[in-house]
């Protein structure tokens, strides 16, 4: 037993099976109707919606419970034609100059190109930064453990939470994007990990035609040997 304080486990709930089957059959159902979107409607989206997300993502398990992620909302016109500035000056050299043929290859089918008309678009674009270490109080400095796979689970319940309220998401990640911290004032030791497109889909919004992996090609189950 640990000396740390602990609570009693009275939020956990237990489901009969058939009910469990029930329950993970309907949020499978609904998380495969998620669809990358990158043609946004720039109807408003409350912010107050924005917020319940953010904090479902901030539900997330991290390395030694540090939670070494922050996440940045913006809503302002301003700040996002600077975004988008700043995001096709990468994309242009990206495309022109830095992806290889293979890579440039792979995303034919999505039709990208370094122009990005949605980080204007969309009602918010959520700038998700990775803290490599913390500050106590007294100006110590705190070392994050596992703060990539941390914000990335973070960042995973965020996108299903923005799902679940009837959201479309767009994940962008220009190289580099340390362009974010300046424009947004961000200090530097946190990393930007992606940028992340919200608001409704365009009207006449369309997606690329492909498919995902079945089960099989991508899990391995190994039950009881002989």
């Amino acid at each position: 037993m640990t000396d740390y304080p602990t609570i009693p486990l009275e939020d956990y709930r237990e489901y009969p099976v058939e009910e469990m089957r029930e329950r993970v059959e309907r949020f499978y159902r609904d998380m495969a109707r998620r669809r990358t979107v990158r043609e946004f409607s720039d109807r408003a989206v409350p912010r107050d919606i924005i917020e319940t997300a953010l904090k479902a993502a901030g539900t997330a398990p991290s390395g030694a419970n540090l939670q070494p992620w922050h996440f940045v909302a913006v809503s302002d016109a301003v700040t996002k034609r600077k975004i988008r500035e700043a995001a096709e000056v990468e994309e242009r050299e990206f495309y022109e100059h830095r992806a290889s043929p293979e890579w440039l290859a792979a995303l034919e089918p999505l039709g990208t190109d370094s122009s990005k008309p949605f980080l204007e678009t969309a009602p918010y674009l959520i700038a998700v930064f990775l803290q490599k270490y913390g500050r106590l109080e007294d100006g110590r400095k705190v070392k994050h453990y596992y703060p990539t796979e941390s914000t990335g689970l973070a960042t995973g319940i965020l996108i299903t939470a923005l799902h679940q309220a009837g959201l479309a998401t767009l994940t962008h990640t220009p190289s580099p994007m340390k362009f974010l911290n300046e424009i947004l004032g961000r200090p530097t030791s946190e990393r930007p990990f992606l940028l992340l497109v919200v608001g409704y889909p365009a009207d006449d919004a369309r997606v690329p035609d492909i498919g995902r992996k079945d089960l099989a090609e991508f899990t391995t189950f190994i039950d009881d040997l002989p």
